[in-house]
């Protein structure tokens, strides 16, 4: 199992929106919005690491919405 923790920010006052479209994706079990650097703050499982590249890369920062992302991959 793959658990990471990803600091999305997002273009101004999309935050609702995007956090809608994040909800969709199966992989994403917890979504909060924030105030500060980052936007949103969101956590993702998967079943292996090639899969959490995939959610990553494929699925969240294809959203047209989303500026920059950091990812915090839990290690225990």
């Amino acid at each position: 199992m793959e658990k990471a923790y990803i600091l999305l920010s997002c273009e101004i006052g999309k935050e609702g929106e995007v956090s809608s479209q994040l909800s969709n994706i199966d992989e994403i079990k917890n979504i909060v919005i924030t105030y500060g650097a980052y936007d949103i703050v969101l956590e993702a499982e998967t079943s292996n690491s090639t899969q959490m590249d995939n959610l990553i890369t494929s699925k969240i920062r294809k959203l047209e919405k989303i500026r920059s992302t950091i990812t915090l991959r839990v290690t225990n």
